[in-house]
């Protein structure tokens, strides 16, 4: 079950991913660097500024931003 929080445009957010059913996926290296390659993607590409960040094994913390221009609603469409 999950909660839809509104997103302020230009100000810092918390965001946690999570796999379905909390399974421990992100113990395996490949799909580690899956989600760090996901994420320098989205920096470089969409304007996604992370200030921190925590990969656990079943979820993603992350304290983010969006750059000048983007809609942090925008940068997780992963596609």
């Amino acid at each position: 079950m999950g909660f839809h929080y509104k997103i302020e445009e230009g100000k810092v957010h918390f965001v946690t991913l999570t796999v379905v059913d909390w399974i421990d996926i992100f113990t395996r290296e490949n799909h580690k660097m899956a989600i760090v390659d996901s994420l320098k993607y989205c920096q470089k590409e969409k304007g996604l500024e992370i200030y921190a960040w925590c990969l656990m094994p079943s979820h993603l913390h992350m304290i983010v931003t969006a750059g000048d221009d983007v809609k942090l609603s925008d940068i997780p469409r992963w596609a």
